[in-house]
């Protein structure tokens, strides 16, 4: 029994020294035919101790430039919300990255807070998707450690309309037709250019290397009927903030739509979040910048959700991805 004991310790803290930081490094897909240039940021398991770095005054805890520790590694790409940007969520790669991930978040062209101009409209909805399979071949391809990777254990992590482009990629079908029930009242540019005759210049494409996928609050939801769900066969982590705080007209909108349509979704409703609760939490420079996606509900502790938060997506991600380790 006092081998056990410590051989199990001694692979724990083996364990801890294998990745203990989050390195961090900025890279980018060239543009070509398949569409514009994107701008990425890559979290990766790293030996060296994490240090605060200011960005865009979001505080990062991370290694820039650490080099990689690690070989098979699983990937996990992010797919940020309406108008958000590929930093919106770094708690959430880092403590990725910590646990043994290579994490590559991008920024989608026409939506991001310091480029709004095709925001909500037809060609985002379905472009979004077809942004994270350029994501994935060049993680596998192009980017100068995509040897160290496990092209078998692919994961994506969406929020809002990320959450609306991981569903695509991992097969939903999003109806975008002219007369979709709640188009007609919905503030969407997609929903008015549809209704005006419009149609998706391309299909909306799915990625069949994508093995599981965490989804919060995903958005448009009326967009994926039941029947357009059937063909997800992937596992799905599916997380809901509250309605009862949907004075921001988002919180607790989609989530529970798209349940019913997801065959055994790994469920999370969490009492009191807000929307952007899934964001990473504000310094007092954001929190003065956008005050109404940094203030969460009194009593709210977003810090010690997103450590809740981290641990299930961790676990999830761990028994999903498993590959051969």
């Amino acid at each position: 029994m006092r081998l056990v004991i410590l051989l199990t310790a001694f692979c724990f803290v083996l364990e801890l020294t294998v990745a203990n930081a989050a390195g961090v490094k900025n890279f980018d897909i060239p543009a070509g035919g398949m569409g514009p240039a994107i701008r990425l940021l890559v979290w990766t398991p790293c030996a060296e101790t994490p240090r605060e770095m200011d960005a865009r005054g979001a505080i990062f805890l991370a290694v820039p430039g650490c080099a990689v520790t690690g070989e098979k590694l699983p990937l996990i790409v992010i797919s940020h919300g309406r108008r958000g940007w590929f930093g919106g969520h770094h708690d959430t790669a880092a403590a990725l990255a910590d646990a043994g991930f290579v994490v590559a978040a991008l920024n989608h062209p026409g939506d991001t807070w310091r480029d709004a101009s095709r925001t909500d409209s037809l060609s985002v909805l379905v472009e979004r998707p077809a942004d994270i399979k350029r994501l994935i071949d060049y993680m596998l391809d192009g980017w100068p450690d995509a040897a160290r990777i496990d092209a078998q254990r692919i994961g994506l992590y969406g929020f809002s309309f990320g959450g609306y482009t991981g569903l695509a990629v991992i097969g939903g079908h999003p109806d975008l037709r002219k007369g979709l029930p709640n188009c007609a009242t919905s503030s969407l540019l997609a929903c008015k250019q549809l209704e005006n005759g419009e149609a998706p210049g391309q299909p909306v494409t799915s990625d069949p290397r994508v093995r599981a996928a965490v989804i919060v609050d995903p958005y448009p939801a009326f967009v994926f009927p039941e029947k357009n769900l059937k063909e997800v066969a992937v596992p799905v982590q599916l997380w809901s903030s509250d309605p009862a705080q949907n004075g921001d007209g988002l919180s607790g909108c989609c989530a529970a739509a798209i349940k019913q349509g997801l065959p055994r979704p790994d469920y999370h409703f969490v009492t009191n979040a807000k929307h952007f609760s899934f964001l990473a939490t504000c310094t007092p420079k954001e929190a003065q910048g956008n005050p109404s996606a940094c203030t969460d509900a009194p009593g709210f502790d977003r810090h010690d959700f997103h450590q809740h938060l981290h641990a299930e997506m961790i676990r999830f991600f761990r028994q999903h991805l498993a590959g051969s380790q």
